[in-house]
């Protein structure tokens, strides 16, 4: 699917890099099909070192000569990004977004008529190979050009094809959440040190806890709710625990969390 495509990657941050390390470790693509632009260097040495993929610091040229050109920057940096590659886009050029809450319209108004757009809402975990993706298509894509984004941001987790209006609730829910996790773990690490743990082990203890979690309810396919069931015993300890963040709203707090914050985002793409 990708073989032999020339994969432009315009912006070298984080993002950049875990999309190089997936498709490579993947064996989705060779280093010579890659190539990264940015202004900084530091971030471009490392990628070609550590790597082998090209790199530049001239968006028009790879915009030119890449198959799938990926803008992997800031929303507040795009436009002045879609300006320079505009003219030297290839019409057979597949345009991939991932600026957060900047619309599929918005970027095809800069770009040449029928440019074949995807936008995507990936999150941090891709970093690490965890990641979690929504993509949407513009007018103008094709099915083949779902089946190629999907194949490279499942090269750095999963990644789901979906309407791009829901996009807005996939930056709430898996672009927002690992903040939300965080949160918990570091609360949870907290608890352990008030209860009378190292600091270190409860941090631990903590963030293997909701690992195993996540990983055991991918893993057997069992709703949530029936996984709490096994955990909590008459009178136990976890139902004990589970009445207090019931009683202080855990659970409504965290779906006004993702709510908020999917307003916000449809906010900032207004």
């Amino acid at each position: 699917m990708l073989k032999g495509k020339t994969i432009g990657i315009i912006g070298g941050g984080n993002m950049a890099g875990a999309l190089v390390r997936g498709l490579l470790a993947g064996h989705a693509v060779e280093p010579a099909q890659l190539v990264v632009t940015d202004v900084r260097a530091e971030p471009l040495r490392q990628l070609a070192e550590t790597h082998g993929v090209r790199t530049s610091t001239d968006n028009r040229a790879v915009a030119a000569a890449a198959d799938v050109a990926i803008l992997a920057v800031k929303p507040q940096i795009l436009d002045r990004v879609l300006s320079e590659v505009a003219e030297t886009l290839r019409p057979t050029t597949l345009v991939v977004s991932i600026a957060a809450g900047v619309p599929i319209d918005a970027i095809a108004r800069r770009l040449p008529a029928g440019t074949r757009i995807v936008r995507v809402m990936p999150n941090m975990p891709a970093m690490i190979g965890f990641g979690a993706a929504g993509l949407a298509p513009g007018a103008s894509a094709t099915a083949d050009d779902l089946q190629v984004v999907q194949r490279i941001f499942e090269s750095v987790g999963v990644a789901f094809v979906l309407e791009e209006a829901q996009l807005d609730a996939v930056t709430g829910l898996s672009g927002s959440g690992p903040a939300y996790v965080f949160l918990i773990i570091e609360a949870l690490a907290d608890a352990g040190v008030k209860v009378g743990l190292h600091r270190e082990v409860a941090q631990n203890l903590a963030a293997q806890t909701v690992l195993g979690s996540a990983k055991l309810l991918l893993e057997t396919g069992e709703h949530p709710g029936r996984l709490k069931d096994m955990v909590t015993s008459p009178g136990g300890t976890a139902i004990a625990g589970l009445a207090t963040l019931e009683a202080g709203g855990l659970r409504t707090t965290l779906i006004n969390a993702v709510e908020t914050a999917t307003t916000r985002s449809r906010e900032l793409g207004e």
